[in-house]
């Protein structure tokens, strides 16, 4: 067998391997730069083959934890053959052995974040939507759906395209409003576009959207033009801070993520200031279920929190409910959306693991590895109830129970 990392390395590595062998079994293969390599299980073909670039990606497995490897795997230390799925679920039986092990020299465990409560100034929030979003229109195009719809879809029937899918989304929303032709719709964190221009194109509605993002700005300005929508939408590049006006509608679909924990209820409080006293709003945002921490096993978040989305902090659904009360607002019905997110990023994943190459020449290595790790990583998330999806109906606090809807039945077409 030909291993060639230094005597140290090469010692941990073996006892390590032997120890994986003994009480994991996975099949995996540990190459030291390409050469043979170390078995960390009985098998006949790996699943997996680890090739270890340097002593940093050594490193990486000796104390193995979602947040290591994903950091070894984005700065080069470790490269990594096999299907994305076959990846995800080796690194999370490596971080989990990590987590339990004894075994000195590289005795991991349980990495969870302490959560600090991030100050989430403009000028802040800014820079993190730059980071995320403005990546290359063109970049996302390649996995997003024709709309570019960058949310959790709505899987009705379960087989339906994530086109059809993501367009029954936002018709599962604007129907849960009851959104009337001729209404003022905000759309906070608009994205691309998508919800507005359904919402003016089906509905009627006369649509203002907001986004930090320069290019989301750019490209949905262009939408709406192209779409001859221009006197029924308004597309702002604006801090939802900044929002003057009243509405009669008010979504919020993936924005709650960023706004930061401390902020929630100044951020529900606006929405209700917003709102007409007659109005509804709705609430799309991904929750925690670690109701202690808002933290994923195994440093999943610290990685997401470092090279995804910088900033960012998952509330648990019951911090959402008690800050959007807090904020003078009435929940209504609350809908977990979990299943539909896991496979909305397993559409994403698979598109964006065929276009590979391409995407490739769109972005640098280290991007176009970092959001092939995320969103494979965010679809077993979901997938293992670590993270959720709920849509919160709301309208202002304080109104007579006569004006509640008797039943659910509005929300799925029914008298």
């Amino acid at each position: 067998m030909i291993w060639s990392p230094s005597s140290a390395v090469d010692a941990s590595l073996k006892h390590w391997a032997d120890h994986l062998r003994t009480h994991l079994d996975v099949p995996v293969l540990v190459r030291w730069k390409g050469g043979a390599g170390l078995k960390l299980g009985q098998f006949d073909q790996a699943r997996v083959t680890l090739d270890v670039q340097d002593a940093k990606g050594a490193a990486a497995l000796l104390t193995p934890s979602l947040n290591s490897l994903g950091e070894a795997y984005v700065e080069g230390h470790l490269d990594v053959t096999g299907t994305v799925q076959d990846i995800i679920d080796i690194a999370h039986r490596l971080a989990a052995s990590g987590a339990s092990s004894s075994t000195p020299g590289w005795a991991g465990r349980i990495v969870r974040r302490v959560v600090q409560t991030q100050h989430h100034s403009k000028a802040e929030d800014r820079g993190a939507i730059h980071y995320h979003y403005d990546v290359s229109n063109a970049f996302y195009a390649q996995w997003l759906d024709p709309a570019m719809l960058y949310s959790c879809a709505y899987f009705e029937n379960g087989d339906e395209t994530l086109a059809v899918a993501q367009e029954k989304k936002i018709d599962h929303i604007l129907t849960k409003l009851r959104i009337e032709p001729g209404q003022r719709l905000l759309d906070i964190g608009c994205g691309w576009g998508g919800l507005v221009l359904r919402a003016a194109q089906k509905w009627g509605a006369q649509c203002v959207g907001i986004t930090l993002s320069q290019n989301q700005f750019d490209l949905a300005t262009e939408r709406v033009r192209a779409a001859g929508l221009a006197d029924r939408i308004e597309i702002r590049l604006q801090d939802y801070r900044d929002v003057q006006g009243t509405f009669d509608r008010i979504t919020s679909v993936g924005m709650c993520e960023h706004v930061g924990l401390k902020n929630l209820e100044p951020y529900f409080r606006i929405i209700h200031d917003r709102l007409a006293p007659d109005g509804w709003a709705l609430n799309h945002g991904i929750t925690s279920t670690d109701a202690d921490n808002g933290e994923t096993s195994h440093g999943g978040g610290t990685f997401i929190e470092r090279y995804v989305f910088p900033h960012g902090e998952l509330p648990h659904v019951s911090t959402i409910m008690s800050t959007l009360q807090r904020g003078g607002l009435e929940p209504v019905d609350a809908e977990s959306l979990r299943r539909h997110y896991a496979r909305t990023l397993q559409c994403w994943s698979e598109r964006f693991e065929a276009k590979g190459e391409y995407l490739k020449s769109l972005v640098d290595e280290r991007t176009w590895r970092i959001w092939r790790m995320y969103l494979v990583g965010c679809q077993w998330a979901f997938e293992h109830d670590e993270i959720s999806l709920f849509q919160v109906l709301c309208r202002r606090a304080g109104q007579s129970a006569t004006s509640l809807p008797r039943s659910r039945k509005f929300m799925y077409g029914a008298a």
